[in-house]
């Protein structure tokens, strides 16, 4: 197509986080046989990658703040930026059937006497038995004009044309049914709304029931505003949802799915059913367009949320809008950390004490992208893969100025204490506190710089650094989990002669390329410095008494019981007790930069999806992994 004249037609894609269809759709259109169009996708904020999909094949894209969304502000901004006379508009997962889906749909408009054109749908195969149903019953096979008596049309597959759309935008203030209002509106001045089964699409929905409940809520709301639906239809309403529930399980039933599909078709019937009469009820006292933008599509994702003890669900969260100085980060992967099933048990010390409360999305072992930044973020940018600090304070005290968050009157932890944390599809940091990933470690791996960032900066408190600096040390590390593998890691890497100790010696075996290893806690005043990387009070109290004179004790393991020992076991024999909690934001550099030099394959071997976080806790409870994570993103690497 030349640039030398504009096109015949334009197709408008209205889209916010389409990555999984778009693609079905753009490969759908490029197929077409008639040629004379473009494409111009109208983005309200994608966070995934639906832009840059779009731009592959061939798109223009018309920015669109997420704060100014509606169906009709959408279409209204993508038909101003169009060129042709003709305007196709397409849902983004929405996928034409076959290469004659443009030309049939545009046709008809090449008659003066038509004004908008509507083509079929049909469900996908994922589509929900009684959703492919209604798709059959409402779009049939046969040619209809609609009239003001009977008006059915759908922009999810529909063109119009340009000219009379400059009459007439879209109405901007209706939460659905923005192209009801506008067939209505042009049916009433004489123009022809045309419905044409052979321009037809796979119309694909993957929502949940909450959110199949809200479509159709805005539907009734809409109807009502449009007088599509009035109070008086509502009996009507629940008659024919009734009636096509007893149809869709006779159906089912002579197709051999009842068994797969029953409860699903009872429950769409009604998440539907309640939806419109809720919608057509409260429509009532909704008359405004600031308060219709209220109950607009919101952005919504999922989110594991503990709201007490033994009490956790996947919930779904609105995106919030961010502050000046904040990130958001789609989230690819998350550690899973005993502390998180300390939240879960009720036993974490913060939420005995009351510093911290639920509810709470746990998960302070993040890795993932950067899907927006505040207005005032520098450093990092959209598409930058990155980690996030755990440990986060004002930014502007003393203690925050030299690095340590941890002393902040105001710190908060991420998915521990007052910040939201990794287990969900995004999560929101200060921008102060987020670290760009090298291009060498994978998202994986990533995860592992929390962990990593906490051992290092107990490591620089004990003084254990290279051999070279400090001299070649003996080093006990006691507790092969994921700390202590890591501490001895370390310092195995940094010169160090190292034994590990730990009861179970499948645990141990992932170490013997780089440590000393044994079952038994013996032998130990042969040690410079010890590392206690469990929690354990028996084994604390053996490394207190039995370590040599002159020994450092490094205490990263919590939570210890209360300790019967006075304090000349340490004053007498010229020991050093250190104690480590956290890390800094220098800490997260150097586990970054340290992440490539270090084997952490043990570590990758065991990830589940978000949606499966119960097995997943069930697997770190077996003890057979030396770590559990979370894929939240499943297209991650």
């Amino acid at each position: 197509m030349s640039d030398a004249r504009p096109p015949e037609t334009s197709i408008v894609i209205r889209a916010f986080n389409e990555e999984r269809w778009l693609p079905d759709v753009l490969k759908a259109i490029e197929g077409q046989r008639y040629r004379d169009f473009e494409i111009l996708l109208v983005d309200s904020g994608s966070l995934d990658r639906t832009r840059e999909i779009a731009a592959a094949g061939g798109a223009r894209i018309v920015h669109l703040r997420p704060d100014d969304f509606t169906f009709g502000h959408s279409l209204n901004v993508g038909i101003e930026a169009a060129r042709g006379s003709y305007v196709a508009i397409l849902s983004a997962h929405a996928i034409p059937t076959d290469e004659s889906w443009l030309e049939r749909l545009v046709d008809p408009l090449r008659d003066e006497r038509i004004g908008m054109v509507f083509g079929g749908q049909r469900g996908h195969v994922i589509s929900k038995f009684s959703e492919a149903r209604d798709f059959e019953r409402v779009f049939p096979a046969h040619r209809l004009e609609m009239d003001d008596e009977h008006v059915f049309v759908n922009n999810a597959n529909s063109a119009v044309r340009r000219s009379l759309w400059e009459e007439h935008p879209f109405d901007e203030g209706l939460p659905g049914l923005e192209d009801a209002e506008w067939a209505l509106h042009w049916i009433d001045k004489g123009k022809a709304v045309i419905y044409e089964p052979a321009a037809c699409i796979y119309h694909v929905h993957t929502e949940s029931w909450p959110q199949v409940r809200h479509r159709f809520y805005r539907e009734g709301m809409a109807g009502r505003w449009t007088k599509v639906r009035i109070m008086r239809n509502i009996p009507g309403e629940v008659w024919r949802e009734l009636r096509w529930s007893a149809t869709d399980l006779w159906l089912a039933t002579r197709a051999g799915r009842l068994r797969e599909s029953g409860s699903e078709i009872l429950r769409y019937r009604y998440h539907k059913t309640t939806g419109i009469v809720n919608g057509i009820l409260d429509s009532r006292r909704i008359t405004n367009p600031s308060t219709r933008a209220q109950i607009y599509n919101r952005r919504r994702f999922p989110a594991v949320v503990i709201r007490g003890p033994h009490h956790a669900a996947i919930e779904e969260r609105l995106i919030p809008s961010l502050k000046p100085g904040e990130v958001l980060i789609r989230v690819a992967y998350e550690g899973i950390c005993a502390t998180d099933l300390e939240i879960f048990d009720g036993r974490l010390g913060y939420y005995k004490s009351g510093v911290a409360s639920y509810p709470i999305v746990p998960g302070h072992e993040s890795s993932g992208t950067v899907a927006s930044i505040g207005m005032k973020v520098a450093g990092v940018s959209e598409g930058d893969r990155v980690v996030v600090e755990c440990i986060q304070g004002c930014g502007i005290c003393d203690q925050c100025k030299q690095d340590s968050a941890i002393t902040c009157r105001e710190r908060r932890e991420v998915g521990v204490i007052g910040i939201d944390g990794g287990y969900a599809a995004y999560l929101v940091s200060r921008a102060r506190y987020v670290h760009r990933v090298p291009d060498e470690v994978g998202l994986a791996q990533a995860a592992l710089a929390e962990p990593l960032a906490v051992v290092l900066k107990g490591l620089r408190r004990l003084g254990a650094r290279a051999s070279e600096q400090a001299g070649a040390r003996r080093c006990a590390v006691v507790g092969a989990g994921a700390i202590g593998h890591l501490a001895a890691r370390v310092l195995a890497l940094r010169g160090h002669e190292v034994t590990v100790f730990d009861r179970e010696a499948s645990r141990l075996a992932r170490l013997e390329t780089v440590a000393h290893t044994s079952t038994e806690l013996k032998d130990l005043d042969a040690f410079d410095w010890l590392v206690e990387a469990t929690g354990d009070d028996a084994a604390l109290a053996r490394l207190l008494q039995q370590s040599r004179t002159g020994a450092t004790l490094l205490l990263l393991g919590l939570p210890y019981a209360t300790q019967p020992f006075t304090f000349e076991s340490v004053v007498a024999f010229d020991k050093t007790i250190v104690g480590s909690v956290g890390s800094s934001s220098a800490d997260f550099d150097e586990a970054l930069a340290t992440l490539p030099r270090i084997d952490t394959a043990a570590f990758l071997d065991t990830a589940y999806p978000l949606e499966e976080f119960e097995r997943a806790w069930a697997a770190v409870r077996s003890r057979k992994h030396l770590k559990v994570m979370l894929r939240v993103d499943g297209t991650a690497s």
